[in-house]
């Protein structure tokens, strides 16, 4: 394998260690920062279609070796397009956002360390190095929710997040002890289930790997942190709320899927209660959505909605249709929060959207974008979201669930509050002082949310080929 996957790995790595341990007060940070993400946003894009597997020995005890190892093949290699071209956008909207924070040097520190700990996840090729970047993301995600640390709601809300994602991820080193022993292996592409274990122990074992994933990816009843993570940066809930941190847990599932052979889900218990938990997920999140008066909730919620949709496409064993809607929410739903985050900036950070009102003549560039990211989260024909949301729908009708007719009520909620936050904050007229005197914004906050726009309309139709050939004929 070429160097340039490791260069992609290490590079935030290094550049947060050199802001960190060398230039901690220079005014470069910013930029050093947002040039690496860059960076590695087009060493990605090189990358995508490599395959191959590469790795060196981290410890040796005895015969036993601990691995860290790169995996590359479609799903990694989209994901890592994915994971970099929202961290890229997200850190150049920061440059203008965060342009006034006394502490921007540890934020874009902290984003650096952030993209280093989900790029260790993706490229991933064992359990050793999975839960290593699993348990790096949660430590970086705290730093970043509780980065305004001086608010005692910033700081609760660090805190609350990582002890939820602590309780899940103790089930999943379980799961991951479990799988160790029922395998032989820790790597990916070795992993062989033996014909003579039953499937009430694969069962246990596949539902402790799913706790770490009910944590990062905030499933009942660890839901309860990521509304709360709203008190961070706007840029920072964009970054986890779209393709990073809440995404990973949808992305290891699918992974320990296709490592373990897809026939072996079918008749499993586990898939059962993987899929009734995205589905109940889903259903109270999007009943939440419709009572939040705050923007950044009414998305936060409606990313807990998503995400019970790829869980529960997951526990389906229809996988490659939930990671095709991973792939496609993360762009719009990225515009969204972005979005979100250039109207409270022109806003003079008022959040609530009974304050704002007639802001499409005020911010006409930031509006048009945010009715594009509403246009694809609500699954209108033509959007990303559209094709995507389609073929989960498709897979539970085919397997006969009633969770079908769940899943179909969330896609009739979903336009009811988004509708209801475009029309109140964009549309009438002003209600604040604050929203009369919003203002567009800069070009480095409306150029990032203009090319979301685009892929959300366009990326549906750039990442169906990525997660399996099945995909266009499912598509139709």
């Amino acid at each position: 394998m070429n160097p340039l996957p490791w260069i992609v790995l290490f590079l935030p790595l290094v550049v947060a260690a050199v802001c960190q341990l060398v230039l901690r007060k220079s005014a470069l940070v910013p930029w050093l920062t947002t040039a690496s993400a860059v960076a590695t946003l087009a060493m990605s894009v090189i990358l995508l279609d490599t395959t191959g597997t590469a790795s060196f020995d981290w410890a040796t005890l005895g015969d036993f070796h601990l691995q860290i190892g790169i995996h590359l093949d479609k799903l990694s290699t989209g994901m890592m397009v994915v994971v970099t071209g929202v961290g890229a956008l997200v850190h150049v909207f920061s440059l203008a956002y965060m342009k006034e924070d006394d502490a921007k040097t540890r934020y874009f520190t902290g984003l650096a360390f952030f993209m280093f700990s989900m790029t260790g996840i993706v490229l991933a090729s064992n359990f050793v190095m999975t839960f290593i970047f699993w348990e790096l993301v949660g430590f970086s995600s705290y730093l970043l929710i509780g980065h305004w640390y001086q608010k005692q709601s910033a700081a609760d809300a660090a805190k609350k997040a990582f002890l939820c994602n602590r309780v899940g991820d103790f089930g999943f080193m379980i799961g991951i002890l479990m799988l160790w022993g029922i395998t032989g292996s820790l790597s990916f592409s070795d992993m062989r289930v033996p014909a003579d274990v039953s499937i009430a122990t694969l069962s246990a074992a596949v539902l402790c790997i799913f706790c770490g994933a009910v944590g990062k990816s905030a499933q009942l009843p660890l839901h309860v942190w990521l509304p709360d993570a709203m008190e961070g940066p706007t840029p920072v809930s964009a970054l986890i709320h779209a393709a990073t941190m809440v995404a990973a847990g949808v992305y290891m599932l699918f992974r320990v899927q296709m490592s373990l052979g897809f026939e072996n889900f079918h008749d499993l218990q586990a898939s059962a209660i993987i899929a009734w938990t995205g589905g109940i997920t889903a259903l109270v999140a999007a009943l939440m959505a419709t009572q939040q008066d705050d923007i950044k909730r009414v998305l936060a919620y409606s990313t807990l909605s998503q995400l019970g949709y790829m869980v529960m496409a997951v526990g389906f064993v229809a996988g490659e249709a939930g990671m095709f809607h991973l792939f496609t929410h993360a762009w719009f739903k990225a515009l969204l929060f972005l979005g979100a985050g250039a109207v409270i900036h022109a806003c003079h950070h008022e959040q609530d959207i009974w304050k704002m009102g007639g802001l499409l003549k005020k911010m006409p560039v930031t509006s048009l974008c945010f009715a594009a990211g509403c246009l694809a989260l609500i699954a209108v024909p033509g959007t990303s979201g559209f094709f995507s949301k389609e073929l989960i729908l498709d897979a539970v009708h085919k397997a006969g669930s009633p969770l079908f007719w769940v899943a179909a009520f969330v896609a009739l909620l979903t336009p009811f509050y988004m509708t209801r936050v475009f029309i109140v904050a964009f549309l009438g007229k002003h209600r604040s002082e604050s929203a009369s005197h919003a203002r567009e914004v800069g070009p480095l906050m409306w150029v990032p949310l203009a090319l979301l726009a685009i892929l959300a309309f366009f990326s549906g139709y750039a990442f169906i080929n990525r997660v399996s050939p099945a995909l266009p004929e499912h598509a139709g």
